[in-house]
């Protein structure tokens, strides 16, 4: 998918991934810090985890897409596609996350007994995914910004003599 409506797929998908990353990001550290929204949450985590990671590569291929129309892309533009394309490992890593997160809930579920190991295990990665996932979305983000509105709303500006 290039192209919905006559604009171009990537400004719409992306926009998908800037809430759903940190949002995902966010359920994983809370999940993995409170107990109680673990059991609540953890299936909702889930599935945000995995709606998440299909759809980081859709909206790279787009990006890519509209990358390669540039015939001399700027080093602002190389750096947005640089970062976007790593994207793909901060989703898979909150995957997987979310799935300790499930998979622990269901542990707990049928047992009593506290495995508080692997809480603080699961905890900690939790946080250095949940944590480098929200940065890196802004980098992301910042870079994609920056390639399209630097300078523009100077220019804008000077345009209307304001």
């Amino acid at each position: 998918m290039t192209v919905v409506n006559g604009l171009p797929a990537h400004a719409l998908l992306v926009h998908f991934i800037v809430v759903l990353a940190p949002l995902t990001a966010l359920l994983v550290m809370l999940c993995a810090l409170w107990a109680a929204a673990r059991r609540h949450l953890a299936w909702a985590t889930l599935v945000l985890a995995i709606a998440t990671t299909v759809l980081v590569p859709i909206t790279t291929g787009a990006g890519e897409w509209l990358f390669d129309l540039r015939r001399n892309p700027s080093p602002i533009l190389r750096e947005h596609a640089a970062r976007g394309s790593l994207m793909i490992y901060f989703a898979a890593a909150l995957l997987v996350v979310a799935l300790a997160l499930a998979l622990l809930h269901v542990v707990e579920r049928r047992s009593a007994k506290r495995r508080l190991a692997a809480n603080v295990i699961v905890a900690i990665v939790a946080l250095a995914v949940g944590i480098s996932s929200i940065i890196q979305v802004y980098r992301v983000g910042d870079a994609g910004a920056q390639s399209v509105w630097a300078g523009e709303i100077a220019r804008l500006k000077n345009a209307n003599g304001t």
